[in-house]
C-alpha cells in the first residue's frame, strides 16, 4: 500500500468521525433549545399542540443527550 493511499484512508476516516461528531452536537443543541422553548409555552399554546404541563415537565427534565 502506498503512503498516499494510506494517508487518504486515514483522512477519510477522520473526516467521517468529525462529521458524525458535528451531527451529534447539532442534534444535542436542537434538543436543548427545543426543550427550553417548550418550557416557555403558555397553557393555551400547550393545549393547541396537545400537550400538558406534565408532558412538558417530563420532557424538560431530560438531559440534552437523551432523546
Amino acid at each position: 500500500m502506498s503512503i498516499y493511499t494510506h494517508e487518504s484512508m486515514i483522512s477519510s476516516h477522520e473526516s467521517g468521525i468529525w462529521s458524525r461528531l458535528a451531527d451529534t452536537l447539532q442534534v444535542w443543541l436542537q434538543r436543548y433549545q427545543s426543550r427550553r422553548e417548550l418550557a416557555k409555552y403558555s397553557e393555551r399554546e400547550l393545549h393547541d399542540v396537545g400537550l400538558s404541563w406534565s408532558d412538558v415537565a417530563h420532557e424538560a427534565s431530560k438531559p440534552f443527550w437523551r432523546a
